[in-house]
């Protein structure tokens, strides 16, 4: 079922997550984050869902944050990130597995995402960066927890701190891509491991990626501590001053 610029299907037992803005690399609006949640938190009481699968298409998988978008929102609130935080805490509390399927660039909220999934797919032209530092913000989405318990403390710290973009062949060196294959082919080998996964008896596979799994409760508690400390950043003279230059930038474009 198309959902704008998500697109939400059904294949056999796998639900499948396509984000779709190719005129904007699939840099995700508030509505998209919206619509992702909603995917993620219906498929939870669906005994039919087995696993899902997030991917951005061939080519790319996302540009992270639309910035435009998330400049327009209403920073007046506690709530302003409240959409991106909603999407944030499903992935936190999803109890199926997720597969991603990386064709490109992926970069912010696209890299913080995969940590959160159980298996990922990279094709051998992706790239991988989560540049908050750039823009004088701090990490989201619980990466401060889990890039470090998945890859080591060097490089998450050249990752988050120093702004450092991964390749694929590095990014499965640093485990947290499994499998590095062909531009064009990681959703059809997403599929192949869903067809895997679901074959596999559901009970004993969601008991046995929970004991593998961060507690949701530390994730979220980290999710919110990010987000206060996002909050706090964006506030700030060297926020302020990045934001600027990106309208600046923007504006001589036109």
């Amino acid at each position: 079922m198309p959902n704008g610029n998500i697109v939400v299907t059904e294949e056999r037992e796998t639900r499948v997550i396509t984000l779709r803005r190719p005129s904007k690399k699939n840099a995700i609006t508030q509505d998209m984050y919206r619509e992702m949640s909603r995917a993620i938190d219906t498929a939870q009481n669906n005994p039919d869902i087995r696993c899902m699968i997030i991917t951005g298409g061939s080519g790319v998988f996302t540009a992270g944050d639309d910035i435009d978008d998330f400049m327009h929102a209403d920073t007046s609130r506690p709530e302003t990130l409240s959409d991106g935080a909603k999407f944030l805490y499903s992935l936190a509390l999803n109890a199926k597995p997720v597969i991603a399927a990386v064709d490109g660039a992926s970069i912010g909220m696209g890299t913080v995402m995969l940590f959160h999934c159980d298996y990922v797919l990279a094709s051998n032209a992706a790239t991988f960066s989560a540049p908050y530092i750039h823009l004088g913000l701090v990490p989201v989405g619980a990466s401060s927890l889990l890039m470090p318990n998945t890859m080591g403390y060097q490089r998450a710290f050249a990752m988050l701190v120093m702004g450092r973009t991964f390749t694929a062949a590095e990014a499965h060196a640093a485990g947290f891509v499994n499998t590095v294959v062909s531009p064009g082919h990681t959703e059809v080998e997403a599929r192949k491991v869903a067809r895997d996964i679901c074959r596999l008896p559901a009970e004993a596979v969601a008991t046995s990626r929970k004991l593998l799994r961060v507690a949701s409760e530390e994730l979220t508690r980290r999710i919110d501590q990010e987000a206060h400390l996002f909050g706090e950043r964006l506030k700030s003279e060297e926020a302020t001053a990045a934001f600027n230059a990106f309208a600046s930038r923007k504006k001589k474009k036109k």
